[in-house]
């Protein structure tokens, strides 16, 4: 509408007082930033996520189906919840977050990540003056309580900040990639990820990530079974430990290497065993 008033203004040779102060207005506005995130049974990391993200215009948490407080926490924080039962796996979950944004920017979390304060500062800062579309951010993360910097987990340049409509996530059901095709930035200042807090967590995820990961490469045409589960396994084991020097993180970093193989190890087995669904 200011557009259309100032062209007839222009065309009359005069520039309406309101028309020009609601274009220097629009001109001045500060870009607005959302955050997407997805949960399910979160309840434990949620919040200190959330209390991170006070610089954040809107937030929005597509919820699975949770049965602890996540749904309550994050309300509590103020975010927008969206329950999303129908699980379609991590890309299309967290494109439905994407969806429900109509911010300028967009930062993509998981619940287990905390926004440092520096990295909040750069993240506002670069989005007033942007030089790309797309910023990666510098995630380090913890295993059983140490903060890793070996093992193939740092560096870990993670792309998650982007203007709005530059990207999408992949389809993939597990390790899901966010996809552009535009250079992306590295901004200064950490992303802590918790992302493995105890032994529990490690199983639970060791079974999931090899359970998907089974099935999505049997929706490729891949096959699995005892013989390439041990050796793919065994790999993974050395390329973790040695190659990726994660006998540099000590202990945490040998149980990350055996984390890894029994993954490999039994995503494979899966594959070969699990009946086609």
């Amino acid at each position: 509408m200011a557009a259309a008033e100032a062209a007839a203004g222009r065309r009359a040779g005069i520039l309406p007082l309101t028309v020009f102060l609601r274009l220097f207005d629009d001109f001045m506005a500060e870009p607005t930033l959302g955050v997407a995130l997805i949960a399910l049974n979160a309840a434990a990391r949620l919040a200190q996520c959330l209390d991170a993200l006070t610089f954040a215009d809107d937030v929005v948490v597509i919820d699975g189906g949770s049965t602890d407080d996540t749904v309550a926490i994050a309300r509590a924080h103020g975010a927008r919840v969206i329950v999303e039962r129908d699980w379609p796996g991590f890309g299309p979950q967290k494109n439905r977050a994407l969806d429900a944004l109509e911010t300028d920017w967009i930062l993509s979390l998981d619940t287990d990540e905390v926004v440092s304060p520096e990295l909040a500062q750069s993240i506002r800062a670069v989005i007033r003056a942007p030089a790309a579309q797309v910023y990666a951010l510098d995630r380090l993360s913890s295993f059983c309580g140490q903060w890793i910097r070996h093992s193939g987990w740092y560096p870990d340049w993670v792309p998650r900040l982007f203007r709005r409509g530059t990207a999408r996530f992949s389809d993939d059901l597990v390790h899901e990639r966010l996809v552009f095709d535009t250079p992306a930035q590295r901004l200064p200042g950490k992303l802590m990820h918790y992302s493995y807090e105890d032994f529990e967590t490690v199983v639970r995820k060791l079974d999931a990530y090899s359970t998907a990961g089974a099935r999505q490469r049997r929706a490729a045409g891949q096959r699995g079974g005892f013989g390439k589960a041990l050796a793919r396994g065994a790999w993974a084991f050395v390329r973790t430990y040695v190659l990726r020097r994660g006998f540099l993180d000590g202990r945490a970093g040998f149980m990350i290497a055996v984390f890894n193989a029994e993954t490999v190890y039994y995503r494979f087995l899966k594959l070969g065993h699990e009946p086609t669904r």
